[in-house]
């Protein structure tokens, strides 16, 4: 008789291999006198090898100080041959940035992969069909699914919505039940991106007195700050539990902003809306936009010298707009 037990084996991440110089987390299975063997637990225990050479940086005295069977430790992948199947591992060029990284990546991923386990286990699906059509997509929009998850925990419209048609409404509710049960509730970010400019007298200080107002328009429910990108582009942001209150909040202290710039003859003008973002969304949106104002001061300043358009280091109380009198 058939059985219809689903595979529940499956890799963390699309690519079928690691790339070079990527750390990953692996366990180790044995050793012999050509180095170690191990399993990378992110690659449903694809094995690889840690040659005796890339141990340690110091002489090898005795190999069970570097290495032990059933140890779990993150290493660096340094070559990988994908038709021989072969990938060779250093623990000697692994930096202490890449164990913090590798660890925080792997407990985030592992969380995720036992969410998604479990859901195909208790579907009767075969696990890597949950990842093609779930998991892996959310790696790609946000960064890694983890990120996702946790919006799904307190919004899992946003989410939920955007994945394939082929993911049915029963893996949906299976999926939001298994997250809410498995991760705490973290407060959703909410951004909104602007321009504020003000070139007529006093402008400094009438910019200054606008984002006060835009940040004293949030409450102890959903506060609003606002912070410097690089001038004239500032970021509005609120962090709450409520997807629709925060963007309502946001967009309330946005127009008290306008409305008060306008009064002064100065101009807002929104460049994103107000939208919840991932952590690693937000920082990587934030990011491109200061390389991309660095870039466009650098070009202008060649050409002639720049106004004082700045509102500031990183917040509103040192804020600073350029001013031109007359």
């Amino acid at each position: 008789m058939a059985s219809n037990t689903p595979n529940l084996e499956c890799r963390m991440y699309e690519a079928k291999y690691p790339e070079i110089d990527a750390a990953v987390m692996i366990q180790v299975n044995r050793i012999d006198h050509m180095g170690a063997y191990v399993s990378l637990l992110e690659y449903n225990n694809m094995e690889g090898m840690i040659p005796l050479t890339e141990l340690s940086n110091r002489r090898l005295r005795s190999i069970n100080k570097h290495v032990k069977v059933g140890r779990i430790e993150p290493v660096l992948v340094y070559k990988v041959d994908e038709h021989k199947g072969y990938i060779d591992l250093s623990k000697r060029r692994l930096s202490h940035e890449d164990i913090q990284a590798c660890d925080e990546k792997y407990n985030k991923s592992k969380l995720v992969h036992s969410i998604m386990r479990h859901v195909a286990e208790t579907l009767n699906i075969d696990l890597e069909e949950l990842y093609v059509n779930i998991a892996w997509p959310l790696y790609r929009k946000y960064g890694h699914a983890a990120e996702a998850f946790k919006i799904i925990a307190t919004d899992s419209d946003s989410v939920l919505d955007s994945l394939t048609p082929t993911v049915s409404e029963e893996v949906k509710e299976c999926l939001l039940k298994n997250i809410k049960r498995r991760m705490p509730v973290q407060p959703l970010k909410i951004r909104a991106d602007i321009e504020v400019t003000c070139y007529h007298f006093d402008g400094v200080l009438h910019i200054k007195d606008a984002l006060r107002k835009a940040e004293a328009a949030g409450n102890d429910e959903c506060p609003v700050k606002v912070k410097l990108i690089a001038p004239p582009r500032y970021v509005v942001t609120t962090q709450t539990l409520d997807k629709k209150q925060g963007i309502s909040v946001l967009s309330e202290a946005i127009e008290t902003c306008r409305e008060a710039m306008e009064h002064h003859k100065g101009k807002l003008v929104v460049k994103e809306a107000p939208r919840v973002v991932s952590e690693v969304e937000d920082k990587m949106h934030t990011d491109q936009q200061k390389n991309a104002e660095v870039m466009s001061s650098d070009d202008e300043g060649e050409e002639e010298e720049e106004e004082d358009t700045g509102l500031g280091d990183v917040d509103v109380e040192n804020a600073g707009q350029g001013i031109i009198v007359d």
